[in-house]
């Protein structure tokens, strides 16, 4: 089915030259009407004008995106009808073969109405056939009149088959266009939120090495070891989130919280319960750890710190608090009021989880970061995903 499709993707539609050759069908009752085979011959060559005229008109008006849906086709339709009803009539059944042009310029113009169109064709194919009836011509009436009707019929199914194919085409643009947006975004809330953390441990243990190297060779050597560490870890982490499968701990990010607030001199106090947690529901709650204590340790200025994990059958619970100046939020600082960074990111990826992030002042001094979390909807674990 999907090489039948991609087939006809790559058939060109019929454009309005493409109708014009049918034309070619009135040759036998042209000659005749120039060899004076027909009374009043110039009767017949002025409706015939007429009907060419109409006709062309009819098709590139039922072609033209911009005035399809006006009253124009429709008007020129009828006009093309009434000169084919006139020219059958006056002429008896030399004119017959105007008829499959009518049902063909029907079916270009009555395509996205099916009723009307039934109608139009049902009616066309009737007349042809009375017509042949009531002037003696029972040979292949049938035949004839369900090719009248069957013209109009194909040419609307052809126009509404590459319609769709095209707005398929488009659809499937915009969801290609709309994946790499959303993929972009992801690796975006990533880069940002490993970066940030990695590059504060980084700091903050680069200046403990500073601090510690004319006192104590032995911690500072310890400390660049860990600096190293963070680094290989930093790099595996890049690379998982380039190609989309990294996947957070909770425990993880609890203890290199511990590690980087012990580092940074602000006193720790982690406490966690409840029972196992999902591991997408982890991994989430590992990225509000993550950036909850990287703004701590950038913007805080506090003294302690204390991280509670209260888990319950049906949701969990995350706060982060400090007793410094009551900054701690990605829109309060500058670095972190990017949209699609910091906390906010967050807040998005919980929301897409049923969750909901809460960050604020915490009193007069310190700051309050509250994240919950369903734990029984795998579906909408999923999505988050």
């Amino acid at each position: 089915m999907s090489g039948a499709m991609q087939r006809v993707e790559r058939m060109r539609p019929p454009n309005r030259r493409g109708f014009l050759p049918w034309l070619l069908i009135l040759t036998g009752d042209v000659v005749d009407l120039c060899r004076g085979r027909l009374p009043l011959p110039w009767l017949g060559a002025a409706g015939l004008a007429a009907f060419v005229t109409l006709y062309v008109t009819t098709v590139f008006l039922g072609l033209d995106e911009r005035r399809r849906e006006t009253h124009a086709p429709s008007a020129s339709l009828a006009a093309l009808a009434a000169v084919t009803y006139a020219l059958t009539f006056g002429y008896g059944g030399d004119w017959l073969l105007c008829f499959p042009l009518l049902s063909l310029a029907a079916g270009v113009v009555l395509r996205g109405s099916g009723p009307r169109l039934g109608a139009a064709l049902a009616t066309l194919g009737t007349t042809v056939g009375v017509l042949m009836a009531v002037h003696n011509d029972t040979e292949d009436v049938l035949a004839i009149s369900w090719g009248t009707a069957l013209s109009g019929l194909v040419a609307a199914a052809l126009l509404n088959l590459f319609e769709t194919v095209e707005r398929l085409r488009a659809t499937r643009e915009e969801l290609a266009h709309a994946a790499v947006e959303r993929e972009r975004l992801r690796f975006s809330r990533d880069l940002h939120d490993l970066l940030g953390h990695t590059m504060s441990v980084i700091v903050v243990k680069a200046e403990a090495v500073r601090r510690l190297a004319p006192r104590d060779l032995d911690a500072a050597v310890g400390q660049a070891a860990d600096i190293e560490a963070v680094g290989r870890q930093a790099l595996t982490e890049i690379r998982e989130a380039v190609t989309g499968y990294r996947e957070g701990s909770l425990t993880t990010e609890l203890e290199r919280a511990r590690s980087l607030l012990d580092a940074s001199g602000i006193a720790t106090d982690i406490r966690q319960s409840g029972p196992p947690l999902p591991p997408q529901t982890a991994a989430l709650l590992g990225w509000v750890v993550r950036e909850g204590v990287t703004n701590v340790v950038r913007h805080s200025a506090a003294a302690r710190c204390a991280i509670e994990v209260r888990g319950e059958p049906d949701r969990v619970h995350l706060e982060i608090t400090d007793d410094g100046r009551g900054v701690g939020s990605a829109s309060a600082e500058p670095d972190g009021a990017k949209g699609g960074t910091g906390l906010k990111g967050l807040t998005e990826r919980l929301a897409a989880a049923g969750g909901a992030l809460a960050a604020g002042p915490d009193g007069k001094r310190g700051f309050r970061l509250v994240a919950e979390l369903p734990v029984d909807d795998e579906e909408e674990e999923g999505r988050a995903a």
